[in-house]
Order: C-alpha cells, then sequence, then structure tokens
C-alpha cells in the first residue's frame, strides 16, 4: 500500500504533496487501496444535471461506518454548515470508538 495525503474537493487546486478525489466514490478509492496520512475535505462537491452529488458529510459517515484510520482530517469547505457537521460527526465518532481517538480532527483547512 502507498501512503497517501487526499485532497477531496471539486474546484480548488491541489496542494503539493496531497492526491486529489474530486468526488466521494473516488475518495473512497483512495483510502481503500492506500495508508492515509492526511485528509483534508470539502463539503460541496457539485451536480450533474441539477442533482447534487454525494458531498464531503457523506464521505465523513463512510470514514465513521468503516473505521477508516489517519493521522490528521481537516475540514476546508466554506460551507459553515457542513463544516459544523462534518466536525461534530467526526468528534462523536470519536468518542464513540467508532473511528481512532488518535486521529487529530480540525474544523479548518490545512495550511501548506
Amino acid at each position: 500500500m502507498n501512503n497517501i495525503n487526499l485532497y477531496l474537493d471539486d474546484l480548488r487546486t491541489c496542494p503539493d504533496n496531497f492526491v486529489l478525489a474530486k468526488t466521494v466514490d473516488e475518495a473512497i478509492e483512495l483510502i481503500n487501496n492506500n495508508k492515509i496520512g492526511i485528509m483534508s475535505l470539502d463539503h460541496d462537491l457539485g451536480n450533474i444535471n441539477g442533482e447534487i452529488l454525494p458531498t464531503g458529510y457523506d464521505f465523513v459517515k463512510y470514514i465513521c461506518e468503516h473505521g477508516i484510520k489517519c493521522d490528521a482530517i481537516f475540514i476546508h469547505t466554506d460551507n459553515v454548515v457542513g463544516r459544523d457537521n462534518m466536525y461534530e460527526t467526526l468528534l462523536g465518532a470519536q468518542r464513540r470508538g467508532f473511528i481512532d481517538k488518535n486521529i487529530k480532527i480540525y474544523r479548518y483547512g490545512y495550511i501548506h
């Protein structure tokens, strides 16, 4: 397995030393086939023909349901409600033991 950092976003430029996923499906593929160091997540991931695509919040629920491990998760979205939902879901999953208590969770974007 490769060690990667994951950047989930459909519009922003991917930072150096990260692998870009523009959709939740692409992100799931990457986390299932690689060891993840850092994740930086957007909430709103666009739409196709007016249908909203799965969001960063949907990805967070997947992380929690499958006990995905990483070192840190940053939430870089501009969507305030989405950010709060993602952040609180991750913290709740940590408290309940669904994800590792050692994962550092940040309410803001990765600073590089």
